[in-house]
């Protein structure tokens, strides 16, 4: 059965930071580019981060360019965001996705980001 599982959201204040993992089993995660997706209420989803199946490009949204770095590690195979100088408008569902033609999503992780 394929499983993408993210863990690592929470409530955090603004300048703090967050580390997301996806954590992938049914599939080889390491043949595959992987995305980090958000969605925050009322909007519609947006791709945060990609980065390709070795991790040799890497892709960012000019909202989060030189806060968030995605990485991956294939021998665990799971994909991490680190986040750091968070803001509020950072808050949303953070969703991972991945694997053949980008078929399969995680359940999301909120990270809330207030004082």
């Amino acid at each position: 059965q394929v499983q993408l599982v993210e863990s690592g959201g929470g409530l955090v204040q603004p300048g703090g930071s967050l580390r997301l993992s996806c954590a992938a089993s049914g599939f080889p995660l390491s043949n595959y580019d992987m995305n980090w997706y958000r969605q925050a209420p009322g909007k519609e989803r947006e791709l945060v981060a990609t980065i390709t199946s070795a991790g040799a490009s890497i892709n960012y949204a000019d909202s989060v360019k030189g806060r968030f770095t995605i990485s991956r590690d294939n021998a665990k195979n799971t994909v991490y965001l680190q986040m750091n100088s968070l803001k509020p408008e950072d808050t949303a569902v953070y969703y991972c996705n991945g694997g053949f033609r980008y078929r399969y999503w995680g359940q999301g992780t909120q990270v809330t980001v207030s004082s």
